[in-house]
């Protein structure tokens, strides 16, 4: 509980960074060939930046929080009081596995609670990283990871936690919340879906197909936030096709299997659940696959259709999928008739066509003309909502999220007069005192008494 303690394990979670950079590094190359200088920025920067934001905020996140009072209550202390669930589960994935288990620890131990932290079982040479190298940093009494697969987490959950944090799909995250209900466990579930981009006719093009290059082919397209499908018209499909194929080459060469920019497919099974999505539509672009490397080229698929394969499931891999629509009010149809997503994009010239889908659809997060900054931001608090996610994080939201906020009154002993008017026997008179000393009004009304 003491903000010592705390500010002593979080700057040991910095030297854990600092330290093992190169582990770290070289384990998510081994995992999944992720590239060099893209591990460094989303495994350790954005760590980096989440832990200094914490550090340099939580004196004041930690104050008592002083409250409005009411008539009756004016000589009273009346505040809330930041304290630390207890006991807190987080079980991250494997797509970023120092990232998404390291963001919520911080702000875990911030709130002043104890962790039992689960990396995925899927990246074996990162968690045996953070199995062994973690615990040298933090205290073990309050500070524990466990590893586990499938079974050995089943078996966690039936543990009571005070919180569980988890990030991963929304059909694990039914899970979870079905183990958590059983102890009215509260939960956080960082979950994902099919984040949809709708491009308009008024756009630069060129510009577009970067930033939709960039985010959706970034660690092999295995990013929960990045755009799934794009939404445009005919005329925008056929000037978008040269474009994304030049930007791609730009980032990854004529032979994106040759850069050293390109990240691989995770493991067998994701490889062969993304092969089977490639029936759908045309390919316009890529295409090419490589089992034994779990390669899959970035590819870009034209004129899919609603019912095709890659239009059921979130993609979590380096394709593509280009829907064609008539209008932005067919767009928004669209988007609205599915679940709601995680993120949605738009692109466009007119700030009204922008602001237009931003307010006629509901997202976890949005985000206009680029892709996936907005997460770079600690101000902006990351999560999903509906069928995307429960709860959110990031910068001071995740001190929230892992903080009870306890609602306190202080009295004064005396003045016992004070509270005459509450107490029976009632008359009109004290009635009419009483409703006028507790009654909220609107603002510019008054009362006669």
């Amino acid at each position: 509980r003491p903000m010592e303690y705390r500010v002593a394990q979080l700057e040991a979670l910095g030297r854990f960074l600092d330290e093992k950079k190169q582990d770290i590094l070289e384990a998510t190359a081994l995992d999944m060939r992720k590239v060099r200088g893209w591990a460094y920025f989303s495994e350790i920067l954005l760590c980096k930046n989440e832990l200094n934001d914490t550090l340099n905020n939580l004196s004041h996140w930690m104050k008592d929080e002083h409250m409005e009072k009411n008539l009756v209550t004016q000589l009273d202390s009346v505040f809330i009081r930041k304290d630390p669930y207890g006991v807190v589960l987080i079980i991250a994935p494997w797509n970023y596995p120092i990232h998404l288990f390291l963001v919520p620890l911080i702000g875990a131990i911030a709130a002043g609670n104890c962790v039992i932290v689960k990396p995925s079982e899927t990246t074996k040479n990162t968690e045996r990283l953070v199995a062994e190298a973690l615990p040298c940093y933090l205290d073990n009494d309050c500070f524990a990871v466990v590893t586990a697969g499938v079974e050995e987490t089943t078996k966690l959950l039936e543990n009571k936690f005070d919180y569980i944090f988890f990030t991963g799909s929304p059909s694990v995250g039914r899970i979870i919340m079905t183990a958590a209900a059983k102890h009215l466990t509260p939960v956080t579930l960082e979950l994902g879906g099919k984040n949809p981009c709708y491009v308009s006719d008024n756009c630069e093009v060129q510009n577009v197909a970067r930033r939709v290059a960039w985010g959706r082919f970034f660690n092999a397209g295995q990013t929960c936030m990045a755009p799934d499908y794009i939404l445009c018209s005919v005329e925008m499909q056929e000037k978008l096709m040269p474009a994304l194929r030049e930007a791609i080459t730009e980032f990854y060469g004529s032979n994106p299997q040759e850069s050293p920019d390109f990240a691989r497919i995770v493991g067998d099974k994701q490889f062969r659940r993304i092969r089977t999505l490639l029936s759908s539509g045309r390919v316009a672009i890529g295409g090419q696959m490589d089992e034994q490397e779990r390669y899959i080229a970035p590819t870009v698929l034209a004129d899919v259709q609603p019912s095709d394969p890659a239009m059921q499931e979130e993609i979590f891999g380096p394709i593509l999928p280009i829907v064609v629509v008539a209008s932005m009010d067919e767009a928004i149809d669209f988007i609205n008739a599915r679940e709601r997503p995680l993120a949605l994009y738009v692109f466009s010239c007119d700030s009204k066509v922008v602001k237009e889908v931003l307010e006629r659809t509901s997202s976890g997060s949005f985000c206009g003309n680029d892709t996936l900054m907005h997460v770079t931001l600690t101000s902006l608090p990351f999560g999903g909502i509906g069928n995307s996610g429960l709860g959110k994080y990031h910068g001071k939201s995740t001190f929230d999220t892992f903080t009870h906020h306890r609602s306190c009154l202080h009295r004064n002993m005396g003045l016992e007069t004070i509270n005459a008017l509450r107490y029976p026997p009632y008359s009109q008179q004290k009635l009419g005192l009483l409703t006028a000393t507790f009654e909220i009004k609107r603002k510019g009304m008054c009362t006669l008494l």
